[in-house]
């Protein structure tokens, strides 16, 4: 690294975990140059696209994001698509190294019968909906029926339900989606089924995930009293567990005495249920499920082995939330049990377990869909020190001098500068000013890059 030739990085991905990387690399004393490269034309990830409309504190971590961008030697190439754009051969060739972090954008299936009828979907396809991603504002999301099945119990699950049962003092202030704001708003559904295969102590939701529900101002929390009666085994786990787990006991026990309001919705949590089956000729129709008893074994990891008790929920949409999945590109060395990139810390591994010059990882991509936004600037740390020890001891690969935008020029691909981005952001903050909410988001791939290119 010198002045005339200072470090040159590709990041891939543009949410917490590579905007973190990226900051990490530009605070460096000696000159780096950081190309932040995203298939959409938006950055941000999950900020975006993955956080509840309602929760604009967690949001604001953007501001973060946007002093990163306003650094010297930082770019954003958005709309270029890594591995159908340029593949991963050409990108680190351009490059002293790139650092992949794109997170985990698929999810896990269940692998039951009638989990591909119409009317079952993965949360994750919700949210994005919801959130206003342009590659699912045409799926097919029918909230016609009077009741939701909501599978899983983290916060994504208490997410989609809870968006569900938003009136609209709640969710018309927010920047959900003006289509899915009238969905939702317009909806036949009553009563939001949320399935969890093992107890409440072992429940993956927060306790302020679990608060919200109770202060829902159109829906009534529900939990069946016999659901806290806790076996053996989660009785011995709540007291050796940890003050999360006490607490969200504590708060459904609350829940299970407090009287019901007679709102108009309710959400009902239920526990120790695993889905069999999702029942339908032409779509969903209902959710079979089995009741779970728990059994600890000789780790002390308490598993849910199934009885033979067994119940049909009737219901018109089902929303499977039981993880999200890292996905491969094409040329970048993956595991496919654990689902990330072959790394050790952040260096990316050949198929030996030798690293690769050049090639790190970062974010869920790098260590699977694990802790929460902060996480990833640790991680993205962790991952950055590596490369900057590599680049001192000469370990980098040499690259060519040709700038990558010519490269894409060359083959008619049009990258969305940061500019690009912050002339969408402007128009929707002021389409959102109109209305006293942050923004209303533009959704649509059409619309997203017209507005990217408008001078104003």
């Amino acid at each position: 690294m010198t002045p005339e030739r200072p470090l040159r990085v590709a990041v891939v991905g543009s949410g917490p975990a590579g905007f973190y990387a990226a900051g990490a690399l530009l605070a460096h004393d000696s000159p780096v140059e950081v190309d932040l490269f995203d298939r959409l034309p938006t950055p941000w990830g999950l900020v975006r696209l993955g956080v509840a409309p309602d929760h604009p504190k967690i949001k604001s971590v953007s501001r973060a994001f946007e002093k990163i961008s306003q650094r010297p030697g930082f770019r954003f190439f958005g709309n270029v698509d890594v591995g159908r754009d340029i593949s991963p051969e050409e990108l680190a060739e351009h490059y002293d190294a790139v650092i992949y972090a794109y997170g985990a954008q698929a999810d896990r299936r269940m692998g039951i019968p009638g989990e591909d009828l119409p009317g079952s979907f993965a949360a994750t396809e919700f949210v994005a909906w919801y959130n206003g991603h342009p590659d699912f504002q045409d799926l097919p999301f029918d909230l016609s029926s009077e009741r939701a099945v909501v599978i899983g119990n983290g916060n994504v699950a208490v997410d989609v339900a809870r968006m569900l049962a938003l009136v609209s003092e709640e969710i018309s202030p927010t920047d959900t989606t003006d289509e899915a704001i009238a969905a939702i708003l317009g909806s036949g559904i009553r009563e939001i089924v949320v399935l969890g295969r093992r107890g409440p102590v072992q429940a993956a939701f927060t306790t302020p995930e679990l608060q919200e529900l109770r202060e829902l101002a159109g829906a009534d929390l529900v939990v069946d009293p016999a659901d806290l009666e806790l076996d053996p085994v989660s009785a011995a786990a709540l007291e050796e567990d940890t003050a999360l787990a006490r607490r969200n006991v504590e708060v459904l026990r609350e829940v299970v005495a407090a009287p019901t309001t007679g709102k108009e919705k309710r959400v009902v949590l239920r526990f120790c249920v695993s889905p069999v089956a999702i029942v339908g000729d032409e779509r969903v129709e209902a959710v079979e499920v089995v009741r779970n008893v728990l059994v600890a074994d000789e780790s002390g990891h308490i598993r849910a082995v199934p009885t033979e008790e067994r119940e049909v929920i009737p219901c018109g949409i089902v929303l499977r939330s039981v993880g999200y999945r890292g996905t491969e590109i094409a040329g970048v060395p993956f595991d496919e049990w654990r689902a990330t990139i072959k790394n050790d810390q952040g260096r990316v591994l050949d198929e030996g377990g030798a690293p690769i010059p050049g090639l790190y990882c970062a974010g869920w991509i790098k260590r699977g869909p694990s802790g929460v936004i902060g996480t990833n600037k640790k991680d993205a740390t962790e991952t950055v020190q590596l490369l900057l020890a590599d680049a001192e001891a000469g370990l980098l690969p040499s690259r060519v001098d040709e700038d990558i935008a010519e490269a894409l020029s060359e083959r008619g691909v049009e990258p969305i500068s940061y500019a690009g981005w912050e002339a969408i952001d402007v128009v929707e903050r002021a389409l959102g000013e109109n209305q006293g909410r942050p923004r209303v988001k533009l959704c649509h791939w059409d619309v997203l890059l017209a507005a990217a290119e408008s001078p104003g």
